[in-house]
């Protein structure tokens, strides 16, 4: 709908690799918008800006985000949304995990703030349903929407009625919210078993975020160590997790890499840790 090729993506630094591989059938450029803890840097963003042409989008993951767990404060929701409104560009809005908040204070979606209809809220049943439904929906000006709608009948016709009807009729039959919060002990629990466990495994050179809610937490590695290589050695141990470089649409940075401790009992989690932190140690100079 909004790019052509050589046309310009902005998107977090590191972003969610899915989305990443989706927008490369487009034949784009991205450009990364560094972040820090409250998410992307919005100085950082207005000077993309105000010098690159050609930017026809912006893709973010306020919360939670996929990889890093890291949601934007408050502040930085509202200063990104006063630059979006003065330069006009299109924002799509992943919220895969919003929901699935385990502590601190909920925060406003972007498109909650949005007074011009400048951005695209998504959202799915993946995440706090069923991951094999792979529903989502589209929250999105009636412009868009109609465009959205040729798009996906070019693509695929439509989505799995039968998989659309399970999940209405999930929504009819029972509470939804209720489901919600049973999954959040569950996740919040084994989130808690993960930290704790790399806080008490993993060097001191290796740093981690502490997310406060959805799926994954991101490690950091020293600039000399290549989570890819690391990878091979952790699956002769019989664990895995995501080399980070992937996330970064530019390449580079090979030092990083996503855990996710949605899918594991705690005492599979607690021992996948720990392996990983005696190959981490191993490879420390």
């Amino acid at each position: 709908i909004f790019l052509n090729p050589g046309d310009v993506v902005l998107l977090e630094s590191p972003s969610y690799l899915g989305a990443v591989n989706a927008f490369k059938a487009c034949e784009p450029k991205f450009i990364e918008v560094p972040t820090d803890d409250d998410g992307m840097i919005t100085e950082e963003l207005e000077k993309i800006l105000a010098t690159t042409e050609n930017v026809k989008m912006i893709y973010v993951i306020p919360d939670f985000q996929n990889p890093t767990g890291k949601t934007w404060s408050l502040e930085r929701r509202h200063k990104f949304m006063d630059i979006i409104n003065k330069y006009e560009i299109p924002v799509i809005e992943d919220n895969p995990y919003g929901e699935l908040r385990f502590e601190g204070e909920n925060m406003p979606s972007l498109k909650s703030l949005d007074t011009k209809e400048l951005v695209v809220f998504l959202g799915t049943c993946s995440k706090i349903l069923a991951p094999g439904l792979r529903i989502g929906w589209i929250c999105a000006s009636k412009e868009n929407l109609v465009k959205y709608n040729f798009i996906k009948q070019g693509a695929d016709l439509q989505s799995s009625t039968i998989d659309q009807l399970i999940a209405d009729r999930f929504l009819d039959m029972y509470d939804l919210d209720e489901h919600v919060e049973k999954i959040k002990d569950v996740y919040r629990k084994r989130r808690d078993v993960m930290l704790k466990t790399m806080e008490e495994t993993f060097p001191k050179e290796v740093k981690f975020t502490h997310p406060e809610g959805g799926l994954f937490t991101w490690c950091v590695l020293p600039e000399y160590m290549d989570a890819k290589v690391l990878a091979k050695q952790c699956l002769e141990k019989k664990v895995a997790y995501v080399p980070g470089g992937s996330f970064f649409p530019n390449g580079g940075k090979e030092n990083h890499f996503r855990l996710n401790y949605s899918c594991m009992p705690e005492d599979k989690i607690k021992e996948g840790i720990t392996r990983i932190a005696e190959v981490l140690k191993a490879n420390l100079k």
